[in-house]
Formats: C-alpha cells, structure tokens, sequence
C-alpha cells in the first residue's frame, strides 16, 4: 500500500474481542490495494447476517492483518496497526461509542456515532 488509507475507530465489544483491545483501529481500502508476503491464513466464518467473512492473518504469528466480507465486494478492512506507518494516522471518525471503555478519551473535533452510521455518512466522513 503505497499511500495510508483514511481509519475509524471502532469501539463495539466485538471489535474490542478481535483486538484483544479497548478498540480496533481500521482502514478502509480496496481489495486489490492489498499486498502481503509471507503466509497467510484465511479464516472464514459466515456472520449471523449470512455474509462470509475471510479474516487474513500472519501464518506465522497469527496478527490480523485484513477482512474482507461477501456483503462488501472488491473492499478490505486493514487492521491499521499493522501498517508500516501506523504512527501516522489519525482517525476520522469512532463508531459504537456506547461501548467505548470509561477511560477512553475521544477528540472532540473527530465525529463520534453511539452506535454505527449509514453507509453513505461513514463513506462521506472517510473520505473527507
């Protein structure tokens, strides 16, 4: 990936699980944006909606590194942290607030959802 990807925060304690965090930190790219080396494992499930869900992860240390889902074609979420320049990113909006750990101080300037928000407002605000 040449350039960062804009990133949102999530806070909803399925993101909070996968992390292994107060949060997941996530970038929005398209698929074929996407190189890695080294192997990597596809963990698939089917989501209660019925989508299927690949989790990419490390072969090797089993860090999650991207998802992609049927119910979004041709679009990944990278794990921000991941990225060879993660110190530079700033987030662009936190969704399921609501569920944000106590301590967890958010910037008053970035937008902040209590659950998630319409696509086409996540997509507007990212690509701000």
């Amino acid at each position: 990936m040449e350039q960062l990807p804009p990133v949102y925060c999530c806070h909803c304690l399925d993101c909070q699980t996968w992390s292994g965090s107060a949060f997941a930190e996530q970038g929005v790219v398209r698929e074929d944006a996407i190189s890695a080396t080294g192997p990597i494992v596809d963990y698939r499930f089917t989501s209660p909606s019925g989508s299927e869900s690949h989790q990419r992860l490390c072969g090797t240390c089993h860090t999650r590194l991207w998802n992609t889902n049927s119910a979004r074609p041709g679009i990944a979420v990278v794990r921000a942290g991941t990225l060879d320049a993660s110190d530079g990113l700033q987030p662009k909006l936190h969704i399921w607030v609501k569920r944000k750990q106590p301590w967890v101080v958010l910037a008053g300037d970035v937008p902040a959802f209590e659950e998630s928000t319409s696509a086409a407002e996540f997509v507007a605000i990212l690509s701000r």
